[in-house]
């Protein structure tokens, strides 16, 4: 009989035991998309996109709000986030103070920075802006700041020291350039055709692009060092299978039309963020600029 107790004993550890394992590989990992805040938000732009790489991958993904970037790298190294929608510029803020792997790119078209005067300024090189104000936008913004910067740097001029420049928010930045407040303004080309449409007032004559930078890096979808290599991976292959899927779901949300006629690349690696690196000198922040050993 107490034989028989330690066998029914046994079995009833072993599956508790089988229990707890189960429920460690099915409970849900965490996605956050930074440049959102609110879950309400969040679920509108992305959950059907959730609800597809769910599906598609085999992973349970369940959307994490943050209240902004910088809680990014607290929520990966805390392991309450698992994977993150992220610019370039954070990405590698983010690799640099957690480790996280970039797993898949979204390779988007025309995504490259420019910087912008009025026609009617007399400004024709970027060396005419030494000493002038120069409107940017967020501090650590890609392709409104650190790209930008880039651009001035490659053109002989020092965006620290040869120049006033301002950070302001998008739309801001562009009146103050179409009412003369500033003599020039750093932004992404597809920003800069978007405020042409949405502002009737001026049209594409009456500005100058006197400067142009390379294709940017992707934004990317980075994994916490924590998570499973066999998790990123069959996260990573859904995109590989089935990425027109994953963008249509994506699309759903008004806010992402900005990827309509992108491609998810899933061969992505660190070195890819070298020239974000670059900027980052460039901008004065080099602690985020030497090339990453890791992953």
């Amino acid at each position: 009989m107490r034989s028989s107790m330690f066998r029914t004993l046994f079995f009833v550890a072993l599956f508790l035991s089988a229990g707890t394992v189960l429920a460690e590989t099915t409970k849900p990992f965490k996605l956050a998309v930074t440049g959102i805040e609110g879950l309400e938000e969040l679920q509108r732009e992305f959950q059907t996109f959730e609800d597809k790489l769910t599906e598609l991958s085999g992973v349970p993904i369940e959307l994490y709000p943050i209240s902004g970037r910088t809680v990014v790298v607290e929520a990966l190294r805390s392991k309450r986030l698992d994977f993150a929608l992220t610019g370039p510029a954070e990405y590698v803020v983010v690799h640099t103070k957690t480790d996280a792997y970039p797993l898949v790119g979204l390779t988007r078209p025309d995504y490259y920075s420019i910087i912008v005067v009025k026609s009617d300024s007399g400004i024709t090189d970027l060396s005419q802006l030494k000493g002038k104000k120069v409107a940017f936008g967020d501090h650590g913004s890609t392709s409104y700041h650190l790209a930008p910067y880039q651009i001035l740097s490659d053109g002989g001029v020092n965006p620290l020291s040869d120049i006033k420049a301002i950070h302001l928010a998008k739309e801001v930045a562009w009146q103050a350039l179409t009412r003369g407040d500033v003599e020039a303004i750093g932004m992404s080309h597809h920003r800069y055709l978007k405020a042409l449409e949405a502002d009737s007032s001026v049209s594409e004559k009456d500005f100058r692009v006197i400067g142009k930078g390379p294709l940017l890096p992707d934004d990317l979808i980075v994994a916490g060092a924590h998570v499973p290599a066999e998790i990123r991976e069959q996260v990573r292959l859904a995109f590989e299978k089935h990425g027109k899927e994953l963008l249509d779901a994506m699309l759903v949300g008004v806010r992402n039309k900005k990827y309509e006629g992108m491609d998810f690349y899933t061969k992505l690696q660190d070195s890819d963020y070298d020239y974000v690196r670059k900027m980052y000198q460039t901008a004065g922040f080099d602690d985020f600029a030497e090339p990453s050993t890791k992953g």
